[in-house]
């Protein structure tokens, strides 16, 4: 049994999980499995994908569904359901690990607790100059690469610069995670058994940008587990791309979920009708 399994959201984009999978390969910590969920990439990516898992040197997954909109919670569910580790980390198939990454989860993890990671977002200069081989290479923490995003950062072409600087200092450690933060989807940990807990992510949410995370981040804390920052420990750089449009009517439901105040969701792993409850 692996110490993580490391989930993977993916939608088409095979170049972008090229080098999360390349920063994968180089992880301190090499005990963990992967799953890629894919919320319905084409051909090309799939066959892409097939190419390249012989190469890989730890354990790959691939879960896919047919495209029909988003149903990235859909799929999550049964990256949860089908991981063979107690301990599940989430990543987007945008957003490249830290060396570190896997090792300061595990770190961290204990049962009751979610860890709550950032990212750095890259500019677009960085991420064109960006390659499997040089992730492999270590070119994100080389202080050039720092260099260069932060004069990108001071010209308004990166964001969250900070997000990006890895720090074994514990008295740094303590400083950034001195405030509680939310939780992004793009960056997170937790037991496997807290979130079958609460029945997994609810599949109600149907766009992209907000609802997915802000309604289990809600719905584990309501199950009474801790909310644990990681900044500037369990670090991810994000690609830079278009940004996705942030229309849906996913708000309407997140707030339903507040009012009702329950943690378990019918709508997860487990399909509950009304007349079980």
């Amino acid at each position: 049994m692996p110490k993580a399994s490391v989930i993977i959201a993916v939608y088409n984009r095979l170049d972008f999980l090229k080098l999360v999978l390349a920063g994968l390969q180089i992880q301190t910590e090499t005990d963990f499995e992967v799953l890629i969920a894919d919320d319905g990439s084409g051909t090309d990516f799939t066959t892409g994908l097939q190419d390249l898992l012989p190469s890989l040197p730890f354990p790959v997954r691939h879960l896919w569904h047919d495209d029909a909109g988003f149903r990235k919670n859909i799929i999550l569910n049964q990256a949860i359901t089908e991981s063979q580790s107690p301990y599940l980390i989430f990543l987007d198939g945008d957003c490249i690990p830290h060396p570190e990454f896997v090792r300061e989860h595990l770190l961290a993890s204990g049962s009751g607790i979610c860890l709550a990671g950032r990212r750095v977002d890259l500019s677009g200069r960085v991420t064109q100059q960006l390659s499997p081989s040089k992730i492999r290479n270590g070119y994100l923490q080389q202080a050039g690469t720092t260099a260069m995003l932060l004069v990108d950062f001071l010209r308004a072409r990166c964001f969250h610069f900070m997000n990006g600087l890895y720090t074994r200092n514990p008295l740094l450690r303590r400083y950034f995670n001195r405030k509680e933060r939310g939780l992004l989807g793009a960056n997170f940990s937790a037991c496997k058994a807290d979130l079958l807990a609460i029945n997994g992510f609810d599949e109600r949410y149907t766009a992209p940008t907000f609802g997915e995370d802000s309604d289990i981040e809600l719905r584990l804390r309501l199950a009474g587990v801790q909310i644990k920052p990681v900044l500037n420990t369990a670090v991810v750089y994000h690609c830079h791309h278009a940004l996705l449009s942030r229309k849906n009517n996913s708000y309407d439901l997140y707030q339903q979920a507040v009012v009702e105040n329950t943690a378990f969701t019918p709508y997860g792993i487990k399909k509950v009708s009304s007349e079980s409850n």
